[in-house]
């Protein structure tokens, strides 16, 4: 058969929209939607006494993909593996290879860091081989994973309930929130006080100075009655200036964004959880549609640890902050940022691919959140290159005889980068300094008012999202393609919850983090996690062999494992918790055990009684509350039955009257007038339905929230997962949809198995 086009396969479908209008009629392409193979789900899949040799087999829906990749590459001249330039995408590449090599043996590795034409043209170009080193890498990373889950996850199950699993990184991320909380639960605060004076000038200009020393000696205040002497002694003192001091400081730009930063700065800027911005970020890259010029890749590679930036990108850069802001806006050389040892220096960092598709011109072409992430990619990558910002600060030290008290400002003479681009604190934009009078050595000054305040120390902050991954990066947990994922697993397994942006390890994580802790303190370790990182590493750059590294870890890793097993029994024993509720059919103390679906009560003489009672959460609790039985109007108590939730008369048995629990959300059939209430199949399955069923059969499974629809008015939400976009909120009457900010959209296939 004559083969006429050459074929490029990727990993995305959306990338062969933007390839096609580069390459021509000449070349084909093709998508293989994220991985073709991987470790089978309901089993090992890891043959470890055969060297772990894995077993690959065909993810589920992808045998079709394989099977059209295969008669594209019979047609096929040359066949080009295009995937991410990344250890995933190496691998991706490796099983593409692996199906293809027999039909057709054209078969070359193609990368680039970004979709336009240039640097398509030039991958092809210098298409080589597959780097079976980076493979070997993903390879290992893998199985890793697999055995520690695979392997730890049923402990969790035999001790705490069915259906928990363990990681071997996510879970040393709860281990950092998890030990956060105990510091923040654990901190006394220290009192401290501060005194403050109100001077005056002789030409009547007010400012404010604080006490810094005494004799000479740091002061310490660390009560009112030390202050309120101090004060005393103070307030008839003579107040001089006793030197001013001004000086210039240089604020340098920070370096383009890598991709922690990048996360890290769109969670305190825009509210974007890490998945979310991952998302919008990964549409960014493999193109979007611009009018006529069809779909363009507006940055680079979004999974990146260096800081790199390409001649040609620094010299546009240059060349657009001359003509756009003025020859005193750019350095007198280009900047190059210092590059972590760690970081693979084949990336760059995220940036635009072109200057001339500037936020304002392309806004129309692009959605809310992606006009935010670029505008933000696109300003600090130009700001990288500007020149510094210039203040001016000043500071008197004032004395009082044996007092010195201190005043300082800061005054921006030239903005500099920071014209396109500011700092975001994660705790709000820094209080300006206030502007200080002129003053010269000797000047007399007035003491208008002396202010003792109170302060106390301050336990660290929880974790955010954006800091927990600038954590998990300052100790070398993870690797830029996994950031989001930890994050995001965690959350899944309802180990972690977030409140205000702020993130707190719930009962279940700590729980799960106490029995991991402490029965494989070596795996579930900080420094451990991040040396094997390092070992990870050291098989992408061909310097150690992969099946060693497994050996290593695996040896101690079934010793300890083996150990643990013979303790289920004494581990179930420690984390069931002790209550003072008796059990209402043999007097037994009840205690707390858990399930699936969180905490119970159940009889502390089990096997010989099996009487249990539910744990309801605050919000059903608090939906319940108010609740009067109809019958003898004593209060109605919020319970779990076989079909679901449900409300009884707390005066049980002598009133047994019960109703379905609502969630007060009114049935969206016209002229019903019953609630949405919760229901459970026989097959024990959650969905909603009308408290008026049979004469209304309204149901759905998907748990109405009390939102409004901003389109048609609808009374309720309904909130859905959805592969492509996560936890979304959708109206049931006209399909609005919305993504909440704390929910952020399904990672790609690839991210799921970095």
């Amino acid at each position: 058969m004559m083969r006429a086009k050459n074929l490029v396969i990727v990993e995305s479908p959306t990338k062969t929209k933007t390839l096609k209008k580069f390459l021509g009629q000449n070349w084909e392409i093709d998508a293989s939607k994220g991985h073709i193979k991987d470790l089978p789900e309901k089993k090992l899949g890891v043959r470890v006494e055969d060297d772990f040799t894995p077993e690959y087999v065909t993810i589920k829906g992808k045998k079709k993909i394989i099977q059209k990749l295969r008669q594209s590459a019979k047609k096929a001249s040359k066949i080009y593996l295009a995937p991410d330039p990344d250890r995933e995408g190496e691998a991706i590449a490796w099983h593409i290879f692996k199906e293809v090599e027999k039909i057709n043996p054209e078969v070359y590795r193609a990368s680039f860091n970004e979709i336009t034409k240039e640097a398509v043209l030039r991958g092809i170009q210098d298409a080589g081989s597959i780097d079976l080193n980076k493979v070997y890498a993903q390879l290992a990373r893998r199985i890793l994973d697999r055995l520690v889950g695979y392997k730890v996850s049923p402990l969790l199950w035999k001790t705490i309930c069915r259906g928990l699993s363990a990681g071997r990184v996510q879970s040393v991320a709860l281990r950092l929130i998890c030990e956060r909380e105990e510091q923040v639960q654990g901190f006394v605060p220290q009192e401290y006080w501060t005194i403050t004076a109100l001077l005056e000038t002789e030409k009547k200009e007010t400012f404010s100075a604080k006490l810094l020393k005494v004799n000479q000696k740091e002061v310490k205040i660390e009560s009112q009655e030390k202050a309120s002497d101090l004060v005393d002694d103070i307030k008839d003192k003579r107040f001089q200036v006793a030197e001013v001091k001004t000086q210039r400081k240089r604020k340098s730009p920070f370096p383009p964004y890598i991709t922690s930063t990048l996360q890290q700065d769109a969670a305190r800027r825009l509210n974007f959880a890490s998945r979310k911005t991952m998302f919008v970020a990964q549409q960014l890259y493999e193109g979007v549609e611009l009018g006529e010029k069809g779909s363009v890749g507006l940055i680079t590679y979004i999974r990146t640890d260096s800081v790199r930036v390409a001649e040609t990108a620094i010299n546009n850069a240059r060349g657009f902050i001359q003509k756009e802001f003025g020859k005193d806006y750019l350095p007198s050389k280009p900047r190059r940022f210092k590059i972590q040892k760690s970081a693979q220096e084949a990336h760059e960092a995220i940036r635009p691919t072109s200057l001339e598709h500037s936020p304002e011109r392309i806004e129309k072409y692009l959605s809310r959140d992606q006009s935010k992430l670029y505008q933000l990619i696109w300003s600090r990558f130009l700001a990288s290159q500007m020149s510094e910002a210039l203040y001016d600060l000043t500071s008197v030290d004032i004395e009082a005889e044996k007092y010195l008290f201190r005043a300082s400002s800061s005054m921006l003479t030239f903005d500099g980068f920071m014209k396109i681009y500011k700092e975001a604190k994660e705790n709000g934009p820094e209080e300006e300094k206030e502007t200080l009078p002129q003053m010269k050595e000797g000047d007399g000054l007035n003491l208008l008012k002396l202010t003792p305040d109170q302060h106390f120390t301050k336990p660290p902050p929880s974790f955010t999202e954006a800091t927990l991954i600038k954590e998990l990066e300052s100790k070398g947990i993870g690797r830029p393609s996994t950031y989001a994922q930890i994050v995001y697993t965690i959350i899944q397994r309802k180990y972690i919850s977030k409140e205000k942006r702020k993130i707190f390890p719930t009962d279940l994580g700590k729980t799960v983090n106490k029995i991991l802790v402490e029965k494989f303190p070596q795996v579930f370790n900080v420094n451990f996690t991040a040396d094997m990182e390092a070992e990870l590493d050291k098989i992408a750059e061909g310097e150690n062999d992969w099946v060693k590294v497994l050996k290593d870890f695996y040896i101690p890793f079934s010793a300890t494992l083996e150990k643990v097993e013979k303790e289920k029994s004494e581990i179930k024993k420690q984390i069931q918790e002790k209550t003072d509720v008796t059990c209402d059919k043999c007097g037994s103390p009840m205690v707390i055990k858990w399930s699936r679906n969180g905490k119970f009560l159940a009889c502390s003489a089990y096997p010989e009684c099996k009487n249990t009672k539910s744990l309801n959460s605050k919000e059903d609790e608090a939906l319940a509350q108010g609740e009067k039985c109809e019958k003898c109007g004593a209060p109605m108590l919020l319970k779990t039955g076989r079909y679901g939730k449900f409300l009884a008369c707390s005066r049980f048995p002598e009133c047994k009257n019960t109703k379905s629990f609502s969630l007060k959300i009114k049935c969206p059939e016209e002229g019903c007038g019953g609630e949405i209430v919760e229901k459970k199949t026989k097959k024990g399955r959650v969905f909603f339905g009308c408290s008026n069923f049979p004469k209304c059969d309204f149901a759905t499974w998907f748990r109405p929230v009390a939102q409004s629809c901003p389109e048609c008015g609808a009374e309720f939400l309904i909130t859905k997962t959805s592969k492509a976009k996560g936890e979304i909120l959708q109206c049931l009457k006209c399909k609005y949809e919305k993504i909440p900010e704390t929910s952020t959209p399904e990672l790609t296939e690839k991210d799921a198995k970095a």
